[in-house]
């Protein structure tokens, strides 16, 4: 069976964006940056790849699930991951182009079925409400926490979830302060 791994960038306290959905005060530079294009390189959408002249093979994931307020940030493109079968959960599927796969409704058994497929490990890359409603199916979550504080925004996980323990099974910290932190369901 698949996994679900929520990997994200997040700030000390939490928070994956501010309010707006804005993630740049979130460091994505440096040593941490690197390591991430060794380890995950596939975790970068297509414009950065094509930047830093990335043409590695997927590593981990060959699917990335991602909710209607990640696909549409400011500056997307349309197809941002063409290198992974990509999915955006949304009640709106207008103006999402045909290799980008759109799930709505109850998706929890939807992505039960998928996790049941063959393949790669599935990449949460992000919404706040979409990680608390796939909670109950995420296997690991991996944090990237970089050193800022928001005070507010987007959390981590945005609704009512009931107490879903992890355990940790990694910490890595980088020069420009970053810190890895990973966890797997209990």
């Amino acid at each position: 069976m698949r996994t679900i791994d929520y990997l994200v960038a997040t700030s000390i306290d939490g928070f994956i964006a501010r309010e707006d959905g804005d993630f740049t005060p979130l460091l994505t530079e440096g040593d941490s940056l690197q390591a991430l294009v060794e380890e995950f390189p596939e975790t970068l959408p297509a414009q950065a790849r094509s930047a830093l002249g990335i043409d590695a093979p997927n590593r981990v994931f060959d699917t990335v699930l991602m909710g209607a307020g990640t696909y549409r940030v400011p500056g997307g493109l349309p197809s941002p991951y063409p290198q992974l079968r990509q999915i955006v959960v949304t009640g709106s599927p207008d103006g999402i182009p045909e290799d980008v796969e759109v799930m709505s409704g109850d998706v929890l058994p939807q992505v039960r079925r998928l996790k049941e497929t063959d393949g790669r490990s599935i990449w949460l890359c992000g919404g706040s409400r979409l990680a608390a409603q796939l909670l109950p199916e995420i296997d690991r979550l991996f944090l990237k926490v970089s050193p800022v504080v928001l005070g507010r925004g987007l959390p981590l996980v945005a609704g009512d979830t009931a107490g879903v323990r992890f355990t940790p099974t990694g910490t890595r910290t980088f020069p420009n302060g970053v810190v890895w932190q990973q966890y797997r369901r209990v």
